[in-house]
């Protein structure tokens, strides 16, 4: 039976050790006290580190900063008492959520569900953790072990059980996604993935957008989800601490000093890979400890009393905002992987053994037990509560529908704002003034009055601020990129909207994706399209999907600003790529390529004021070229996606290309016109969406097409272009459709070799001769 409920318990502060001075003393397993627990509030005072060791050997001394080891000797005050009904509803959550992934393991073996993977073993941390932090209020990014976390915040067995039938209610994906990938809008739980520690970065972007909302100040009336003190947790495996993302997440979290909580969940493997494979000396939290700012704590994750009163310290660090902080806290995995693996395949009987010594439900039972909270009988009435409860969940859940078949595509694109639309047209009417400018000259301008008319718009990358030093400002010209076009954003609306980032490419786009989130509109430039490689996790698994994986919950409306192309003398094979057909079959993002400054002026700002992540690519050849300079036109000037131009009328064929092949097509086609044909050229502008309407249009007029553009022949763009003319446009073909490109091979320094490999004038000239004499 259960108690009655005058008893509290006493909370002693314990001596504290400075984090990484001293050897601690090896810590003994404590199931039955609960005189660790720390408070609910946050003490007025700076709460500092206490030394935690999470293996069995001592940890061997590291010297830190001076200042740093002082800071970290002081002792953090404890607030005295917990109740014995708040004691209770712990053990609850924790035993809750154990068999809750019991009871998908038992639905997943009668071939009910689908996949199951589970958070066994971490309860106690994650229970913790949910109990310091605020639903609704902080920001929360998740792993797939972090059931227990989620069931704290307010997410219900029914809704968990939901995503695990793939139920069209399920709050996580509405049925797009495995369960225990978490989500709940209105937890603040942001849509998860599988990839390991692609949300790390994007947790660090949603911390910067408050910081950023802070410091603009035409922004700070328009804050109204963020709060002052809030905190984004973010939460990993040992074994994600081996990506590049976590160091990179680490870096800009510690140099802004965020309020970003980092748990780091250590259950000593990655499915098979134990930690000291993964990481140098087995302990990541010892590599990182002269991280400038970090708040670091190790603690045993299985003992929820320890993990609440560590946490407790590291949450209101981060609220009193003195920067980032990480818990190292040391757990087990009592079932495999996940149901797809069997750990005792490579996990001997003993190891497992000892794990299951340390189970954290059955050690805070013991505790209950012990203080006298609660008699054997009482635990089993929780226990036998809780599994009618979760059965009960389960049988509803199997009743829920699935997504209907017709709802695939939704959620694919802004069910919003649509770019195509004749909202996004002004392009007639428009009014041209003022002296030409290039594409970097009409791109900068629209950069201008796009920042002016929106003060979300933000702009950062590597090198694109004037100066990163502002004391130096009025002492040097400025950067302003390696190409200049977004030169003077800086000075004119401050660093808080125009800023560098770290060389680094994942961190550009995952930090964009967090902001985005919170509603800033970040405007981002990877200085070469040959160098975005690095983001493409990011690119492809996080930016592009978030939307259609929470089922319209989540978006991430981020534009990419990339240099591409090569006819450069000199670029060679890492400045010249062009690879577009890689971005254009990726579902969810927008594909914008303009072959002169007027185009380039009136996407870009149909591209910021949409609702989709955009790819814009500016090819460098073009920039500064003469023949497509323009005049100004006004703040209002748009193009929509998908509208083609044609920028030369004929009758004997068509040329269907874009970006630096439209110059060399108009060259060739002048060239034919001496010999009586006529050729049409299309420019599509926008690669995804691009224009059938007018690509039906002109082979229909000419009944002979070529496509021509920079990207390799084989598996380049123009293969899905030519593809669907040969298969929806047969009966107008007097031909068959030809194709233009560069070489299937890289781009080459020597002049004439890049001549050789990419497509000129005279490759157009030869296949027009070819076609029409067809």
């Amino acid at each position: 039976m259960i108690m009655g409920d005058t008893k509290v318990l006493k909370l002693v502060p314990k001596t504290e050790v400075a984090k990484g001075v001293a050897a601690p003393e090896e810590k003994k397993a404590q199931t039955g006290s609960a005189s660790r627990m720390a408070p609910r509030t946050a003490p007025e005072q700076d709460p500092k580190p206490t030394s935690k060791p999470i293996t069995e050997a001592p940890p061997q001394p590291v010297l830190v900063p001076e200042q740093r080891q002082r800071e970290q000797r002081e002792s953090l005050s404890i607030s005295p008492q917990l109740s014995r009904e708040e004691m209770i509803r712990i053990y609850r959550t924790m035993y809750l959520s154990r068999r809750l992934d019991d009871k998908e393991i038992q639905l997943k073996n009668q071939n009910k569900i689908f996949f199951q993977i589970s958070g066994a073993g971490h309860e106690a941390v994650l229970v913790a953790a949910g109990m310091v932090l605020k639903p609704a209020y902080d920001w929360f990014y998740p792993y797939y072990r972090d059931r227990a976390l989620c069931l704290q915040l307010g997410m219900t067995p029914l809704e968990q059980l939901l995503a695990a039938v793939g139920a069209e209610k399920d709050p996580n994906s509405h049925g797009r996604q495995m369960p225990s990938h978490w989500g709940h809008k209105k937890l603040n739980i942001v849509s998860q993935s599988s990839p390991t520690g692609t949300q790390l970065l994007q947790a660090v972007g949603c911390a910067e957008a408050g910081y950023r909302f802070k410091l603009i100040k035409e922004l700070k009336k328009r804050a109204s989800n963020f709060q002052k003190d809030e905190v984004v947790y973010v939460s990993l495996g040992d074994g994600t601490t081996s990506e590049g993302e976590f160091w990179e997440a680490l870096n800009t979290a510690c140099n802004l000093k965020l309020p970003v909580l980092f748990l780091l969940e250590d259950n000593g493997y990655a499915i098979s890979v134990p930690v000291e494979v993964q990481t140098a000396g087995g302990d990541v939290s010892r590599l990182i400890e002269n991280f400038p700012n970090l708040y670091l704590q190790r603690c045993d994750g299985t003992d929820v009393l320890e993990s609440f009163n560590v946490l407790s310290a590291a949450v209101n660090y981060c609220r009193a905002g003195k920067g980032p902080a990480l818990v190292h806290a040391k757990v087990i995995r009592p079932y495999s992987h996940s149901l797809s693996d069997d750990e005792r395949l490579y996990r001997p009987d003993e190891e497992r053994t000892a794990d299951a010594e340390r189970d954290p439900v059955k050690r805070f039972g013991a505790v209950l037990i012990n203080e006298g909270l609660v008699d054997q009988k009482g635990l089993q009435q929780i226990k036998d509560e809780i599994d009618a409860l979760i059965n009960k969940a389960a049988d509803q859940a199997l009743a829920s529908p699935q997504p209907a078949p017709e709802t695939v595509m939704l959620h694919v694109y802004s069910p919003d704002v649509d770019p195509t639309s004749k909202e996004f047209d002004t392009e007639d009417r428009a009014q041209l003034s003022g002296n030409a400018g290039t594409m970097v000259d009409l791109i900068n301008r629209c950069l201008h009055t796009e920042m002016a008319r929106d003060p979300r718009v933000i702009v950062f990358g590597e090198d694109v601020a004037d100066c990163s030093r502002e004391e130096f400002l009025d002492k040097v010209k400025g950067k302003g990129g390696v190409f200049k076009v977004t030169a003077n954003l800086q000075r004119k609306f401050g660093s808080a909207r125009v800023f560098n980032s770290p060389l680094a490419e994942a961190n550009i786009v995952g930090r964009a994706i967090g902001m985005a989130t919170r509603g800033l509109k970040p405007v981002v430039e990877i200085q070469f399209f040959d160098y975005i490689w690095p983001a493409m996790h990011q690119i492809r698994n996080e930016l592009a999907v978030l939307r259609w994986r929470s089922g319209g919950d989540w978006k991430a409306p981020v534009v990419m600003r990339v240099p591409v192309g090569g006819y450069l003398k000199g670029g060679a094979v890492y400045h010249s790529q062009s690879g577009v057909s890689i971005f254009t079959q990726i579902p969810g993002l927008r594909v914008v390529y303009p072959s002169n400054a007027l185009d380039a002026n009136g996407l870009l700002r149909t591209a910021i004021r949409a609702d989709d992540p955009v790819m814009f690519l500016e090819h460098k050849h073009l920039y500064r070229q003469a023949y497509n300079k323009s005049q100004y036109p006004p703040d209002d000037f748009m193009i929509p996606f998908g509208k083609a131009k044609t920028v030369r009328e004929g009758t004997d064929l068509s040329i269907i290309t874009y970006g630096a092949l439209v110059q060399r097509s108009l060259i060739a086609a002048k060239q034919a016109e001496q010999q009586g044909v006529s050729v049409e050229i299309i420019d599509l502008r926008t690669l995804q969406p691009y224009d059938w309407n007018a690509i039906v249009a002109t082979v229909s007029k000419t009944n002979k097409v070529i496509v021509a553009h920079e990207d390799s022949l084989s598996f380049g763009y123009g293969a899905e272009i030519a593809a669907r003319i040969s298969s929806e446009l047969f009966e107008h073909l007097d031909a068959p459709v030809a194709r233009v490109a560069a070489l299937d091979t890289f781009v080459a320094y020597a002049p004439q070799l890049e001549d050789t490999i990419l497509p000129q004038a005279a490759d157009v000239a030869k296949a027009i001769s070819k076609l029409h004499n067809y």
